[in-house]
């Protein structure tokens, strides 16, 4: 039997998402909780990687298991194991052909960013940070650029692992509620540090320190060197992939979207 599960976390306290010999991510205390719980070894695979703090809102992850549970216990069960930091969100079965990654359509992601002259106290870990004010417009016309099938070499980590570095960037929103700002992604799959690597050029672009043209000689320059520093993980939250309605799985996690 196949489950697919959906997972929410806070990725202050851990080192990404993957496994690692310290224990101290978020596939480690999964998999821990999922094999207790089910009295046997379960290993997940995972639809997007996430980097040390960052966060998960729905992650998705799907493990193949002979253990027979009705689809509530999959989410309580665990839960009752887990550190309060990470939780099990819903859990389906599906056909033995889904695949959390490969099945996904597109995936979304959001960075929360407060714009104050004082850095975040009790959101700290959960927002990015900005003392500078922020133009709007000359934000959404950098990202308006990024937008369609493009080589994106220049938003790409250097340890990136992805086989080509063209992606589709399906949609920027940038909207804005009192001193917060939300950016929210939407690509049918992204690069390694792409969307902090575009951050670090937008909030240049807000802050004046570029023009918004400036968006597109990164963008056709295909080299890492020509944009702005990695922004800060600690605005950016996996809001998780969309798949075929076929499949029967929900495409947020009800009533929460993880920022602040």
């Amino acid at each position: 039997m196949r489950l697919a599960l959906a997972v929410s976390y806070n990725g202050q306290a851990y080192h990404g998402w993957q496994s690692q010999p310290s224990g101290l991510t978020i596939q480690d205390k999964l998999e821990a909780a999922l094999s207790q719980f089910a009295a046997t070894r379960i290993s997940t695979l995972c639809c997007g990687r996430t980097d040390s703090g960052v966060h998960g809102v729905m992650q998705v992850v799907h493990f193949d298991t002979e253990v027979h549970r009705p689809a509530h216990a999959w989410v309580r069960g665990p839960n009752a194991l887990l550190p309060q930091d990470i939780a099990v969100q819903w859990a389906r079965a599906v056909p033995a052909e889904f695949h959390c990654r490969a099945s996904a359509l597109s995936r979304r992601y959001a960075y929360a960013l407060l714009e104050s002259p004082v850095r975040p106290s009790f959101e700290a870990g959960r927002v990015g940070w900005s003392c500078h004010e922020l133009d709007m417009s000359a934000m959404q016309q950098a990202a308006t650029q990024l937008v369609g099938e493009h080589d994106f070499s220049s938003f790409r980590a250097s340890a990136c692992q992805a086989l080509s570095p063209i992606k589709h960037l399906q949609r920027i929103d940038i909207t804005r509620r009192g001193a917060y700002w939300r950016f929210e992604f939407e690509a049918n799959a992204f690069l390694h540090h792409m969307i902090r690597n575009i951050m670090g050029c937008l909030v240049y672009v807000g802050q004046g320190r570029q023009k918004p043209e400036w968006m597109a000689q990164v963008l056709q320059a295909r080299d890492r060197r020509a944009a702005a520093p990695t922004f800060s993980p600690n605005g950016l939250y996996f809001l998780g992939p969309r798949y075929a309605a076929h499949w029967g799985l929900p495409e947020q996690t009800a009533g929460y979207d993880g920022l602040p």
